[in-house]
């Protein structure tokens, strides 16, 4: 008979009660059920399913919440906490976090996951029997993964990020689909495991999405339109920048060029929500407060 080994899913007979559980068998080798983690009173000889880990001493138990991240299975784990010279911890439904060692993770620790984000990972035993997270590979991957139609172009898409390159990055979408995000379509490169959202602008043969987390030119004006009316906001409903202001003073200013901001301030004024008069941009709402 095999070893038990944490990370696997058994059958065990209830072998002997004690104060804190019961200890489980499969003939040869005996584990602890902790009270807390049996989900209903156990007969001496009965036969459970339970998942085997390593507890907080190190020592195999098990317990009757069956995760659906296994050895060799894959499933979406949450980050918990990370531990800069160990690497993150992942939360896969026991009371036990799982750690991911930081070899598996980015060189850079900026680009490591944070509290929140998620990894697609299972579970792997080193040589100690120690259990630890493994990050699902590029071939993983491609057989979960479902093919996109063409249809899909121009679509928005969110999915979390699996693999960084330093020519882009690797998500999977919410629905299932493999994308990649080339570093020219991103303003800055996501974490591992971060949500990010996009718009597909390609299909590839192979049913995979190429995925741009760029604004359109019109989302990308509405940003830079409530930028400004932001700024206004916080000066009464008026500013000394109109289309005519210097393209370095609205760069120091907005952090936009002066062709976004015409832009911007142009739809602005045709949903009448600002004027321009000498030099200065009032909304309308406020008519024209006292210049500050």
């Amino acid at each position: 008979m095999n070893r038990l080994e944490a990370g696997t899913v058994v059958r065990l007979q209830a072998e002997r009660e004690a104060p804190f559980g019961y200890f489980l068998t499969d003939g040869e080798e005996s584990v602890l059920l902790h009270q807390n983690e049996a989900a209903e009173e156990i007969e001496l000889g009965q036969e459970v399913t339970v998942f085997l880990y390593h507890d907080k001493q190190g020592r195999l138990a098990a317990t009757m919440k069956i995760p659906v991240i296994q050895n060799g299975r894959y499933g979406w784990a949450e980050v918990v906490g990370a531990v800069k010279t160990l690497g993150v911890f992942v939360n896969i439904g026991i009371t036990k976090d799982i750690l991911v060692s930081l070899d598996d993770l980015p060189l850079l620790e900026n680009l490591w996951p944070k509290e929140g984000d998620k990894l697609f990972l299972s579970l792997k035993s080193d040589r100690n029997g120690r259990l630890f997270g493994r990050l699902a590979t590029e071939d993983i991957i491609r057989q979960i993964s479902r093919k996109a139609p063409e249809s899909m172009k121009n679509q928005n898409v969110s999915g979390r990020v699996y693999r960084l390159l330093k020519v882009g990055s690797f998500i999977l979408t919410d629905d299932g689909f493999r994308g990649f995000i080339h570093e020219s379509e991103r303003a800055e490169e996501p974490r591992l495991g971060e949500l990010v959202k996009g718009r597909v602008i390609g299909v590839k043969d192979d049913g995979s999405l190429n995925l741009s987390l760029i604004p359109r030119a019109h989302e990308k004006m509405d940003k830079d339109s409530e930028t400004i009316l932001s700024f206004m906001e916080s000066r009464n409903g008026a500013m000394p920048y109109s289309d005519k202001s210097q393209p370095d003073d609205i760069e120091l200013r907005f952090g936009m060029s002066k062709a976004a901001f015409k832009r911007a301030l142009g739809r602005l004024m045709k949903a009448n929500k600002v004027v321009q008069k000498d030099g200065w941009t009032y909304a309308v709402a406020n008519e024209q407060p006292k210049k500050q």
